[in-house]
């Protein structure tokens, strides 16, 4: 087992163990997954019903649409690594900043381990994670925005392409922008 993998699981651990992530939340903890080489991180808004019953990111409806959008551009979904903010189900409503704010502590470390040369932030709470607490994903979606040596692209959440069109077609745009910023600099 290399050294990458061996401490994401630790911090996997420390997810299971945290109080504080599991507090007002429910099912099992979703750590993430994927390459722990990955060039390229996906990071999402929480863990939806179907992940928090087995504990990994992105199976339920949204995540096959997001291994769709990954096809189309021609990314192997086991190839990039897949996580949230907020590590636990929160119920059916969006983790308030306290939980995503507690959380990043874990995703940070687990981005400082990874060292993705591009974070994809799918939606407005890991937008607000890692950019900024009062940027707007309308704003900034497609935007190549660089932060602490690290370049973002934010995009709008799966399950919000999935309810609304005009956002879906918005996200294909930005997945066709993602393809084409990944080749330029030999990431794809």
């Amino acid at each position: 087992m290399s050294d990458k993998k061996r401490a994401l699981e630790k911090i996997a651990d420390e997810i299971k163990k945290c109080k504080e992530c599991r507090k007002n939340k429910y099912g099992l903890p979703v750590p993430g997954e994927g390459d722990p080489n990955a060039k390229v991180m996906f990071i999402g808004e929480a863990p939806g019903i179907e992940e928090s019953k087995v504990g990994r990111p992105f199976i339920g409806r949204a995540g096959k649409f997001l291994t769709k959008m990954l096809n189309s551009i021609g990314i192997k979904r086991e190839k990039v690594f897949i996580t949230s903010p907020v590590k636990y189900y929160p119920g059916k409503r969006a983790p308030n900043i306290k939980e995503i704010r507690h959380g990043m502590l874990h995703t940070k470390k687990q981005i400082e381990i990874i060292k993705p040369k591009v974070i994809v932030l799918l939606g407005n709470t890991a937008l607000k994670a890692l950019i900024d607490e009062k940027a707007k994903i309308s704003k900034l979606h497609g935007k190549i925005i660089k932060k602490n040596g690290i370049i973002f692209i934010p995009t709008f959440h799966p399950s919000a392409a999935m309810r609304f069109p005009k956002i879906k077609e918005k996200m294909e745009k930005d997945f066709k922008k993602i393809r084409r910023f990944l080749k330029s600099f030999n990431i794809l």
